[in-house]
């Protein structure tokens, strides 16, 4: 096992050094890695080493040049995207915890942009289209609630205090959050519109936002499409 511990980290310290010297690479070149990197964690046991893979996976955003960086998420996103259905409940916790490792690291890259606004749309398109999408039903939900549920925890480990006390990040948080804005006004399912809700509602984003006044519900209609109506005859 030590032995392929070492292999692993020679490999992993190989494709670091040639993911940073890339200023550009292929859709279906990112898709081919990402499905061998989630397959990779599929692999690995014991949840200490489990938390340091993702870490070390989410670790190669800061590696990137910066063209190659949104491509490189987006096949992130697609890969968990097209491999949800197949993650069994015993390994769900490790995708989890890279799910929210990669959250993470995405505003870790906004923040060194110093949260310019054209980065941060590109992000946002990024999210829109997977895993904050909001009408397709391919898109797993249980991917779209997680996101929704780490998503301030996140942003306030990469921001703090400066989304309260710094006027010019008050315009920044009104872009980041617009992909959960949408969700909460045009999620298909009603659940998911909740869970928007939900998240918008997180008092630290409230008073971010300088939103001091009690937040009210607004009345949901039902949904035109339950989210599985059972099999039909």
């Amino acid at each position: 096992m030590v032995t392929d511990k070492k292999v692993r980290d020679e490999a992993f310290g190989s494709l670091r050094t040639y993911l940073g010297a890339q200023s550009e690479i292929s859709e279906l070149d990112l898709l081919k890695l990402w499905k061998g990197l989630f397959y990779c964690l599929w692999m690995q046991d014991k949840p200490a080493l489990q938390q340091r893979l993702s870490r070390d996976l989410a670790s190669l955003v800061s590696t990137l040049r910066d063209p190659v960086v949104m491509p490189f998420l987006r096949a992130f996103w697609l890969t968990i995207a097209r491999e949800w259905s197949h993650i069994e409940a015993l390994r769900l916790d490790k995708y989890l915890y890279l799910i929210r490792q990669y959250v993470n690291v995405s505003f870790q890259f906004l923040s060194r942009n110093n949260w310019k606004k054209e980065v941060v749309e590109e992000w946002n398109n990024v999210l829109e289209e997977v895993p904050l999408e909001c009408k397709d039903m391919k898109i797993p939900n249980g991917l779209r609630y997680h996101v929704m549920d780490v998503f301030v925890d996140e942003l306030e480990k990469v921001g703090g205090s400066e989304w309260e006390e710094k006027e010019e990040r008050k315009q920044t948080l009104e872009t980041l959050v617009q992909p959960v804005e949408k969700m909460a006004k045009e999620g298909k399912l009603k659940v998911l519109r909740v869970a928007a809700k939900e998240c918008l509602a997180d008092e630290r984003l409230r008073a971010w936002r300088g939103q001091e006044d009690e937040a009210i519900d607004e009345p949901e209609e039902e949904d035109e499409e339950a989210e599985w109506g059972g099999i039909e005859d």
